[in-house]
């Protein structure tokens, strides 16, 4: 099953499979998300999906929604 991803605020959209990592779909969309330890805790890869917000190395589509909405935090620090 596809789901439509939608970065913000960059305003690029693409699609990805349930279950592949967000951290992956952003790579392939060309979207930035800086990483640190890729295990999730370090929180550099933080972004806000669907309103939650999550670690993208960590956090895989997940089931039930067609669109899901990717606002990508800005940290000049990482």
């Amino acid at each position: 099953m596809t789901v439509q991803v939608h970065f913000l605020p960059d305003d690029v959209k693409t699609t990805a499979e349930v279950g592949e990592s967000l951290l992956k779909v952003a790579d392939r969309a060309g979207v930035l998300i800086p990483t640190g330890c890729l295990m999730g805790s370090c929180h550099a890869c933080e972004v806000e999906m669907n309103n939650e917000d999550v670690r993208s190395c960590i956090t895989a589509i997940p089931p039930g929604d067609e669109l899901i909405t990717v606002h990508l935090f800005s940290d000049p620090t990482w």
